[in-house]
């Protein structure tokens, strides 16, 4: 049988770490008989390997073959042997020639890998694309493009066509393994005229254009796509690409004037390509271009934003002093089917509170408290003292009252804001009643607080009540 010549591979197994992609999970790797075999393999040297397997009792057959190959890839000598003992009682199957070929490509053995693809033609029926697209694979993990390429071309020698899906299989080899997409650019320019791309091939490299953030290369590679194969809305993949390199590459003018473009001709990129660009927008306070990109994308178009698309451009609006056009947002999400959440919320308020809007924030509490949504501990804290500041202690206070009923433990910034306050208005019975409803609810005052305290108390002639509050904290 064919698969008696393979030779034992002689070299040590290179690591190629996280290039190589995780060994296929297997359904049957369960089996008791799987784990007892794969046990042998593990525990004893490829030369006691065939009398322990045969000892063992186990009669190999076509899915606990390719269970036990598809969980040795870390131990590339005794698969080998796993695979010629097992050859001797049943008839190997493609996927398990395939899984050979994996196993010694991606542990840098490429001889013996060879030695294996020659045995697989003599075996007749079981080499195809997906054994040299492992071999692409393997090569270019380690950033052997020269020799991943030098396999595609022998590729018709074993009796396997040199088509579209070999070319895509290399192309996509080159540009995921963090090799340079010029070089499968270069590879594509050379086969292009013999074997005619596809709407994938270019999916693929302006992929890996987007990975390598170059605008120029992708604006030739989409360029060519829509001459050779024109516009196709099943082209997602490519336009997402394409458009995300432009906003990476910050050029979101250009994207926006493509993504214009693609409108026109019913071929919209899809929700990666906006979450992303929105995110991209955000980091960079682009609140112009971000607007732009909405406008195209959902009123336009009818994409359905989520969530997390609507709290980033309501962030954004408030950091832009927008604070109309976030309020919009927040009136158009469930028209979307989306809703509010405490992020949606205290963005808003903290954007009001910051901004001293203080009706519009006291309006707004209410809101958040008929929707059973809380402001965040620093919202609280910073509204408290807003409040103060333009003399509305009772919106100060019922912020105070809202997280006092509904928190376990109130936030000590937010219960020393209200003191404070009250002890800047001249209201210091108010301040002795709060300060020991707030010891007695764990509570700590701040030393610069007490400080304050005291000297507002004396100035009053009121040091009896300072020293209630003090004798109280000295309690807790």
């Amino acid at each position: 049988m064919a698969a008696a010549n393979l030779e034992k591979p002689q070299r040590s197994p290179i690591v190629v770490g996280d290039k190589s992609p995780a060994p296929p999970a297997d359904q049957h790797q369960n089996d008791p008989r799987v784990r007892a075999i794969c046990d042998i393999l593990n525990r004893l040297p490829p030369m006691e390997l065939e009398r322990s397997l045969s000892n063992s009792g186990i009669i190999p057959v076509t899915e606990l073959v390719e269970a036990v190959l598809s969980l040795s890839y870390s131990s590339p000598s005794s698969a080998v042997q796993f695979f010629r003992w097992s050859g001797l009682s049943c008839k190997q199957t493609p996927r398990a020639w395939n899984l050979i070929v994996d196993i010694l490509g991606r542990n840098g053995l490429f001889d013996a890998m060879w030695d294996a693809i020659r045995s697989m033609k003599q075996e007749g029926g079981v080499l195809s694309t997906a054994t040299f697209a492992s071999a692409f694979d393997s090569y270019c993990a380690l950033g052997m493009i020269k020799d991943a390429i030098m396999t595609f071309d022998v590729m018709d020698r074993y009796g396997v066509p040199k088509d579209i899906v070999a070319v895509n299989s290399l192309l996509s080899a080159i540009c995921r393994r963090d090799c340079s997409t010029a070089d499968a650019a270069n590879f594509f320019d050379r086969v292009k005229t013999i074997v005619p791309p596809n709407a994938d091939t270019f999916a693929i490299l302006l992929e890996g254009w987007e990975r390598e953030r170059n605008a120029s290369r992708a604006k030739n590679t989409f360029g060519e796509m829509v001459i050779r194969i024109g516009w196709d809305a099943d082209n997602m993949s490519a336009y997402d690409a394409f458009l995300n390199t432009l906003v990476r590459a910050d050029q979101p003018e250009e994207a926006i004037k493509f993504l214009k473009v693609m409108k026109s001709k019913n071929c919209l990129p899809g929700l990666k390509f906006f979450g992303n660009a929105v995110d991209i927008f955000v980091k960079r306070n682009d609140s112009a271009n971000a607007l732009a990109l909405w406008n195209a994308m959902v009123l336009d178009s009818g994409l359905i934003p989520n969530l997390v698309m609507f709290n980033a451009m309501i962030s954004l609006l408030c950091n832009n002093q927008q604070i109309e056009l976030a309020f919009r947002f927040l009136d158009e999400m469930p028209l979307y089917g989306v809703f509010p959440d405490p992020v949606t919320y205290n963005t808003i308020f903290g954007c009001l509170v910051r901004n001293k809007r203080a009706r519009n924030a006291e309006t707004f509490l209410v809101e958040m408290r008929k929707n059973e949504q809380l402001p965040y501990p620093s919202n609280c804290a910073a509204a408290i003292k807003m409040f103060f500041e333009q003399y509305n202690p009772a919106a100060a206070i019922e912020v105070w009252s809202c997280i006092a009923n509904e928190l376990v433990r109130p936030d000590n910034d937010s219960a020393n804001e209200v003191l404070l306050g009250l002890m800047d208005l001249g209201r210091l019975n108010e301040v002795k009643r709060y300060a020991e409803d707030m010891l007695g609810r764990g509570i700590e005052l701040h030393p610069t607080l007490i400080e304050k305290l005291k000297i507002a108390f004396h100035k009053a002639d009121k040091f009896d009540l300072f020293d209630r509050i003090v004798r109280r904290a000295k309690r807790f």
